[in-house]
């Protein structure tokens, strides 16, 4: 008699993840994972107690996902907030559905927005940091100006209605940048 394949946690979770990425975690269903994994439903409820068990380990897996992208995405901007804003950019292009599940629907999330882009090295906090040394005098609200137009752009990229390349994007960002320091300094 032959032997048995035995279903994993991680051949589950991979399989759920796999499926999260190309179509979305509402379409994340016990009978279509253990159709993509070819087992029954059984070995999925034998490690997970539920579905929304397996779909906060696919949201956890999407965290470090969005971690390890962010923390490998290359750094070409010269000025605070652009490379977090190209990385969060490119990261809604071309992983639409994650990008949905970490930065837009309305799950449960485990994590705030800001925890997500701090990350455990402090990406956040060490762009607020580099604006002031740059000399900005409130760094803390320009960040939440630069947060709020490079969400949106992000956002667009969703409903297709962001087509700026690279080279535009990161000049329109360092431009956003200036307006919104120099606008703070003119405050004075």
């Amino acid at each position: 008699m032959a032997r048995k394949e035995v279903i994993t946690i991680e051949n589950i979770l991979d399989t759920a993840f796999a499926m999260t990425r190309t179509e979305g975690v509402s379409n994340v269903t016990a009978r279509r994972v253990a159709a993509k994994a070819g087992c029954s439903t059984q070995p999925i409820f034998r490690v997970y107690r539920s579905m929304e068990e397996l779909w906060t380990a696919v949201y956890l897996k999407a965290v470090d996902f969005f971690q390890d992208y962010y923390s490998l995405y290359p750094r070409t901007g010269k000025t605070p907030f652009s490379n977090l804003g190209m990385a969060y950019i490119a990261f809604a292009r071309e992983e639409k559905h994650l990008f949905e599940l970490l930065f837009v629907t309305g799950v449960e999330q485990k994590k705030s927005m800001y925890e997500l882009l701090n990350g455990e090295k402090g990406n956040v906090v060490y762009e607020v940091n580099r604006a002031a040394a740059m000399g900005c005098p409130a760094p803390g609200d320009l960040f939440m100006k630069m947060w709020i137009f490079i969400h949106g752009a992000a956002c667009m990229t969703l409903t297709g209605d962001y087509d700026l390349s690279d080279v535009e994007t990161l000049e329109l960002l360092e431009r956003s940048y200036e307006a919104f320091a120099g606008e703070k300094r003119s405050e004075e």
